[in-house]
């Protein structure tokens, strides 16, 4: 999408003003044939013609979720639009309409809140989904609020149907994003590979719906760590999942952060969140092309539901992120 510059150069948001970028932001985002009524009025209206409507929401904090200078607005951005559109794609759905709502200090930069709005509406634009509206509002810190909309033409795939006998798969980038904080947080900006996946994650956006067509029992995006989601799966089916730690192919760059952390590279793949890959459970006869079995649901032991273990024992690294 090509950039604009509607306000001049370090111009704030008190500057522009409330309805000075919201005009500004709605020349970024394009709307699909779906909108009836877009950006502007009390409320967006949508049609529907098909299928199960799914709805997720996030938010974003700066200092807790981001930090301008570890990440561009684009960035900021981009994830911001890429962590809710993986929650619809994490139900077999996909996504077509979105909300943001920015709060942020007058001073800011209205060029930063541009960027921000630019990269949100690229990453919307990689599955066809439309930014029909939202809100902006004055804060001591950048917060950002999103509501996803979107489709699921078979039946939603739940985090509650897992049984004992299926197998435990992943799709997508996992610890790159992990390994990439992990650099970032003590000064550094090589392995410039994981620091940009921190920066940007890849969702699978197409292997949500394609894992719901062949049978998938339950699902769910890895955003907090893979062991932590795991958990989450097994808890709600009632069962207990065993992860293989022989399943993983730990890329070059993760050991390198690891050698110099002095840390278990394993620990990024299995404890790190924020790439926003799918893991899911299918009966062994139906995982699809792309999916990596990396483990098992069993049977709870001593009636331990929700149990996960790696290699049928406890796991004593990083299991994943809390928001509390």
């Amino acid at each position: 999408m090509a950039a604009s510059a509607p306000f001049p150069a370090g111009a704030t948001l008190g500057d522009a003003g409330e309805f000075g970028l919201i005009e500004a932001f709605t020349r970024l985002f394009e709307q699909g044939e779906h909108v009836l009524v877009g950006p502007g009025d009390d409320a967006a209206v949508l049609r529907v013609r098909t299928g199960h409507v799914v709805v997720s929401t996030d938010l974003m904090v700066e200092g807790r979720h981001f930090r301008r200078e570890w990440a561009s607005a684009e960035d900021v951005g981009h994830r911001a639009a890429a962590q809710n559109i993986s929650d619809i794609n994490a139900m077999g759905g996909r996504a077509g309409s979105l909300t943001v709502g920015l709060a942020a200090p007058a001073d800011l930069e209205a060029q930063w809140a541009l960027d921000f709005a630019r990269g949100f509406a690229d990453e919307c634009a990689l599955v066809g989904a439309s930014v029909v509206g939202g809100d902006l509002t004055r804060a001591d810190e950048i917060v950002i609020a999103v509501t996803v909309l979107g489709a699921c033409t078979v039946s939603p795939v739940l985090r509650s149907g897992a049984r004992p006998g299926d197998v435990l798969a992943l799709h997508g980038r996992q610890g790159w994003a992990a390994g990439g904080l992990a650099v970032l947080g003590r000064g550094f900006r090589s392995p410039r590979v994981l620091v940009e996946a921190y920066r940007r994650p890849a969702p699978p956006y197409d292997a949500g719906p394609a894992a719901a067509e062949a049978g998938a029992t339950s699902m769910i995006d890895v955003s907090d760590g893979l062991l932590a989601e795991a958990g989450h799966l097994a808890s709600a089916s009632g069962v207990a999942i065993d992860v293989r730690r022989g399943a993983f192919e730990v890329p070059e760059p993760l050991h390198a952060v690891g050698a110099a952390l002095g840390a278990d590279p394993l620990g990024f793949v299995l404890g790190g969140g924020d790439d926003h890959a799918l893991l899911a459970t299918f009966d062994p006869a139906d995982v699809p092309e792309g999916w990596d079995v990396v483990g098992e649901v069993t049977e709870p032991a001593d009636g331990a539901v929700g149990a996960v273990t790696v290699d049928g024992a406890p796991y004593d690294g990083p299991t994943g992120w809390t928001h509390f």
